[in-house]
């Protein structure tokens, strides 16, 4: 039982704008309350936003030990210009097994995932619907079932070009994969360059790793 987040949608948060809806979610949830983040160009805005509203606001990130350079030094340049430390939940193979496309994310992910939601009420995430096919039909505020947790998509309606002209305005750290074709930043050995989210699991039929599908 999570308290809060059993009881009856507090809002139809569709008409919000972004600051909108994360104001309303930090109203009622804060401090059980946490900005999912890989280190794409959609967490670097929510991060700004969100700590504008709520500088104690938590930030967390699923670290599978793979993620590109680039990755790795954009998590240090958010947490080095916003003054934060990102919680991590560990997604590596506890035997050791090399990350790679055919030894793939899904299992481990979602259970690190579990594990950072476990004492959360709700969760944000960068998720657009303008991203794929899966993920067109996003609400701004959803109820995780399978886990008992609010999930906020303040960016939902968000186009690609709003991104990355609130990331002109304000001046907002991003990963540089991004100026190098890469829309979509997953792990090294299943990310290629892409539009959309083509470029993630290139040539196979997956389209998602787990975290936003329903169980």
């Amino acid at each position: 039982m999570r308290g809060l987040a059993t009881a009856p949608a507090p809002a139809d948060l569709e008409s919000h704008d972004a600051h909108g809806v994360l104001s309303h979610m930090l109203e009622r949830y804060h401090p059980r309350l946490a900005l999912a983040c890989s280190f794409q160009k959609e967490e670097a805005v929510l991060i700004d936003m969100l700590l504008k509203l709520e500088p104690a606001a938590r930030v967390f990130t699923i670290d599978t030990g793979a993620l590109f350079p680039e990755t790795y030094q954009a998590w240090r340049d958010l947490e080095n210009h916003y003054g934060i430390r990102v919680e991590v939940f560990d997604a590596q193979d506890p035997a050791g097994v090399p990350w790679t496309a055919s030894h793939c994310c899904s299992v481990r992910k979602v259970a690190a995932l579990d594990s950072a939601l476990d004492e959360l009420d709700a969760w944000i995430t960068g998720l657009r619907r303008e991203q794929a096919a899966t993920r067109a039909d996003a609400r701004k505020l959803e109820f995780d079932a399978r886990r008992g947790v609010w999930k906020a998509n303040p960016l939902a309606d968000w186009t690609d070009h709003a991104v990355w002209d609130y990331i002109a305005r304000h001046n907002v750290p991003y990963n540089s994969l991004h100026d190098r074709g890469y829309a979509s930043i997953g792990c090294s050995p299943c990310t290629l360059p892409g539009s959309g989210r083509e470029g993630r699991w290139a040539d196979s039929d997956k389209v998602e790793c787990g975290l936003h599908l329903d169980a």
